[in-house]
């Protein structure tokens, strides 16, 4: 039988010829990451391991992202755990405040992450490199700490979810809209411990800012990782940022699969999911009126620079709601840099928005934008668990950034076509 791409992805980094569904393998890794929140966790069972560098230090990156600029002063002493330990060991790609971003969107940025990669972070959103045609996934502390050690890593190979994907996207939908009609239809555990392999002439409709938000997603579903085939629009986009040269990977003709499910992505409508789960969603005819109090547009899931682009063409000329706080977070200060030569930060400042310095913030209720109780958000970000973003008797609403900035204008969840008709 043959294998799926994240199969041989894996069997190729273990050094084995083929490997199957279930077997546990010891694979080399090509980058370990970490940030300020669990990298400190990382450093000190890394300190139990007699090691007195890393395994490579080009390929140990951490990111202050999570509560960087620092929040309080534990958020601070743990930056500065972070940034000891990354100039005692000689650490290349450590990015702090001035030079940090949200941590997904900032490697593939960076270039330092190519197709056919094995790469595990200490953050559940890891799997967000899929869309680059590399194997990614989250682990523990302690597996980050080792793999910062011995540069390898124990994985038991995952059984594989094929989508098949046809058509292409409506204007205002987009790959959130996606992911969260794939979630509401399979469950947040409808792929658990499986790789989400997509595939099909549709992929070619999807940009790469699509493609890195479904990716980043598929733990939502209970994933182990979410991966895309490298074609001509991935390859371009690794060129441009300066990756490594890419190592492409393709599923066998015979590869085993659970399942193929297949998607239409010219009929996926706006979709919204409502509190407290992933795969609690509902498109707008199923959407009564519902007031909120705060947006937020951003996250390693919604924040590049697309993201803002679609934002601001809803928001351009008109004002955000009265009593709606509306909290813009470009991913990286590229990002930033490249929203504000655009006239992207104008567009949202006059519109009564405030423009953040890249950070995770409130998307895990961290900072820059607490709920407080009864209060509602929609968001672009990834998780609406309970009391995810403040609060555990708030709510949070998870929407495209073209959902969220035609909310943030009427007050209400509310699709781009009311707002832009």
């Amino acid at each position: 039988m043959g294998m799926t791409m994240t199969q041989k992805i894996l069997a190729a980094h273990a050094g084995l010829d083929s490997v199957c569904a279930g077997q546990l393998i010891l694979a080399k890794l090509d980058r370990v990451l970490g940030n300020d929140i669990t990298s400190p966790v990382a450093i000190k069972e890394f300190s139990k391991l007699g090691k007195d560098s890393v395994y490579d230090k080009d390929r140990v990156t951490m990111v202050m992202d999570h509560f960087a600029p620092n929040k309080d002063i534990k958020a601070a002493e743990q930056c500065k755990m972070c940034r000891d330990f990354c100039n005692d060991k000689e650490v290349t790609h450590f990015y702090d405040v001035g030079q940090m971003g949200i941590e997904h969107a900032l490697l593939p940025e960076k270039g330092l992450v190519t197709a056919g990669d094995v790469v595990i972070g200490a953050d559940s959103h890891t799997c967000t490199y899929g869309a680059l045609g590399a194997f990614s996934t989250g682990v523990g502390s302690t597996d980050m700490a080792c793999g910062m050690a011995v540069g390898k890593a124990w994985f038991k190979v995952p059984s594989a979810i094929k989508f098949n994907l046809t058509g292409k996207l409506n204007k205002y939908v987009s790959g959130k809209d996606v992911i969260l009609h794939i979630i509401g239809r399979i469950g947040v555990d409808g792929a658990l411990y499986r790789s989400m392999e997509f595939a099909g002439e549709g992929v070619a409709a999807l940009s790469m800012s699509d493609r890195l938000c479904i990716a980043n997603m598929a733990i939502e579903a209970g994933a182990k990782n979410g991966i895309f085939p490298v074609d001509d629009i991935a390859l371009e986009y690794l060129k441009a940022h300066g990756a490594e040269e890419p190592k492409i990977f393709t599923a066998d003709e015979d590869a085993e699969y659970d399942e193929v499910i297949e998607i239409n992505l010219s009929e996926i409508k706006p979709t919204v999911a409502f509190p407290h789960l992933p795969e609690n969603a509902k498109t707008f005819d199923e959407i009564g009126e519902v007031k909120i109090d705060q947006v937020v547009i951003g996250s390693c899931t919604n924040g590049r620079l697309e993201d803002m682009q679609i934002a601001a063409e809803i928001m351009k000329g008109k004002k955000c709601a009265e009593n709606v706080r509306v909290i813009v977070i470009p991913a990286t200060q590229q990002i930033y840099l490249d929203a504000m030569e655009q006239g992207l930060l104008k567009i949202f400042i006059e519109s009564g928005a405030v423009v953040s310095t890249p950070t995770c913030g409130p998307c895990l209720g961290g900072y820059m934008g607490i709920l407080a109780k009864g209060e509602r958000a929609v968001a672009t970000t990834n998780r609406n668990f309970v009391g995810r973003m403040g609060h555990p008797e708030s709510e949070v609403y998870l929407a495209s950034p073209a959902v969220a900035a035609a909310s943030a204008i009427t007050g209400k969840i509310s699709s781009p076509e009311e707002v832009m008709a």
